[in-house]
């Protein structure tokens, strides 16, 4: 939507611009439209982004934040939306038509790139997704501003207790109908392109709080910075495969983390490990 606005912003003034110049008038208009076009979308997109640091400043990260922004959501989505065509990122979807209308729930999915959650975002606006995000991310410009007023959760992944605050700040969030959790179950992201083992703690999340599981997978997301530099278009691939409903969620989070590992493996075309992923 932002990205059209530029585009039809910059058009009309290219031929304002023409307009004004008498560029019509003779061929010069064929160097100078083009010309003017590609200035006047530079300049917009620049001041898009200017808009949006601008936007971010008042910003505090350390003020709780105890409710999902909705003027923030928006933005983080408008430049989301953004980021991805500017990337010529082309997504192919299969199974959204299960996800869950009503209610909260829990999103699993495979992790391969930092632009994994942009992707996630964009196909599930109305769910709300508020992503448990690894510490450092709480670093990143501007960024780290808008996870935290749309309800992110860092984890600090090397501390077992600090872990299970974040966990149990999430189960709130869903009790409380704040937004909907998301979550990347390797931890980390996976350097093969391969499905890492799981840390099946984070299925407790959806035990506690008895909401449904969402599992998707992505494919073709860690290329894309590279594609992007050499002007290539990148096809990602994101499916939803199935949903589990609250009330299967029972027994050791290990036997659902085994079903759900199995699951995206099958989907990714990943062997089976031998080792245990618990």
């Amino acid at each position: 939507m932002l990205m059209n606005g530029i585009l039809v912003l910059a058009a009309l003034g290219a031929l304002g611009a023409c307009f004004g110049l008498g560029s019509f008038s003779s061929l010069a208009f064929l160097w100078q439209l083009p010309l003017l076009f590609a200035g006047l979308w530079l300049g917009l997109v620049l001041l898009a982004f200017l808009f949006l640091v601008l936007w971010c400043l008042p910003i505090s990260l350390d003020q709780p934040v105890e409710a999902d922004s909705k003027a923030d959501r928006r933005v983080l989505y408008l430049y989301e939306e953004l980021a991805l065509t500017l990337l010529q990122v082309k997504i192919h979807t299969t199974g959204l038509e299960k996800l869950p209308q009503e209610g909260r729930f829990l999103l699993v999915c495979n992790h391969l790139s930092l632009l994994d959650p942009l992707i996630l975002h964009i196909y599930t606006k109305k769910s709300q997704l508020a992503f448990i995000s690894k510490r450092e991310n709480d670093q990143l410009f501007i960024v780290n501003k808008l996870m935290h007023k749309t309800l992110c959760q860092p984890i600090n992944r090397e501390n077992d207790r600090e872990a299970l605050k974040t966990i149990l700040k999430c189960v709130d969030i869903l009790e409380q109908d704040k937004a909907s959790i998301a979550v990347f179950p390797e931890g980390y992201t996976s350097r093969t392109g391969h499905l890492q083992p799981f840390r099946n703690g984070v299925f407790k999340i959806a035990q506690r709080a008895k909401v449904p599981i969402v599992v998707c997978t992505l494919r073709g997301t860690a290329p894309i910075f590279r594609n992007a530099a050499h002007l290539r278009r990148t096809h990602v691939y994101l499916d939803l495969l199935e949903v589990l409903p609250a009330s299967q969620l029972k027994g050791p989070t290990k036997d659902i983390g085994d079903y759900v590992f199995a699951a995206m493996a099958q989907n990714l075309g990943d062997p089976m490990p031998d080792t245990d992923h618990s």
